[in-house]
């Protein structure tokens, strides 16, 4: 429903709420045993197994997911002179760290240098420590979600195939198994959409987009 000063809550963010913890819960209930089971350990081999030239391309994309591209965005969106988004991915930042936090105390699961046998860790990727949820992907699906209602065609790919080159980064680099990145995918689901539904996106009209009467 959209407010006077062209702010709308939108119902598709409490559906990516609901989606998100349908994809969280059911992962970190599996994920809570601690072990990795056939199916999932199959799918982090095939991605783990690929060749070694892809390794300074997912280097790289792992980057993207760091917390401070969280206070980047903000700064690019005050420059775009979109404060509204600017404080969005500030909310996504510091709930990030507020959800990883909760998740670690209900689910421990070691990282696939522990838990998967013959898991190929490369780079400087830690081989111990809490796996699920990953951080990474919490962080960009959340920016992701609240960036955009900001972008308008092809535009609005570019942050969904952020968040594909970083959860496959951190698989192919033995950092997550596949049920920490999908963990995550919903925490940064759930994040998004909480983030919209308390901060409200701009309407149709606020972003000049043309409608029928």
């Amino acid at each position: 429903m959209a407010t006077r000063d062209g702010v709308e809550r939108r119902r598709v963010d409490l559906l990516a709420v609901a989606v998100g913890l349908l994809l969280f819960a059911p992962a970190a209930v599996v994920a809570s045993s601690g072990a990795v089971g056939d199916l999932e350990a199959a799918v982090f081999r095939a991605i783990n197994g690929l060749p070694e030239a892809l390794f300074p391309i997912a280097n790289a994309a792992q980057f993207l997911g760091v917390l401070a591209i969280g206070p980047l965005v903000a700064v690019v969106a005050l420059i775009a002179r979109r404060p509204r988004l600017a404080v969005a991915a500030l909310v996504v930042t510091g709930l990030k760290l507020l959800a990883e936090r909760i998740v670690w105390e209900l689910v421990t699961r070691e990282r696939p240098g522990t838990s998967t046998p013959d898991a190929i860790v490369r780079g400087h990727t830690p081989t111990a420590g809490v796996s699920f949820v990953s951080g990474h992907v919490v962080l960009v699906t959340g920016l992701a979600w609240v960036a955009q209602p900001y972008l308008r065609g092809r535009w609005k790919v570019i942050p969904w195939a952020v968040v594909a080159a970083v959860a496959f980064a951190r698989i192919y680099l033995g950092a997550h198994n596949p049920l920490d990145v999908v963990g995550g995918f919903g925490v940064g689901l759930m994040i998004g959409g909480l983030t919209n539904l308390a901060l409200g996106v701009p309407s149709a009209q606020g972003r000049g987009v043309p409608t029928r009467d």
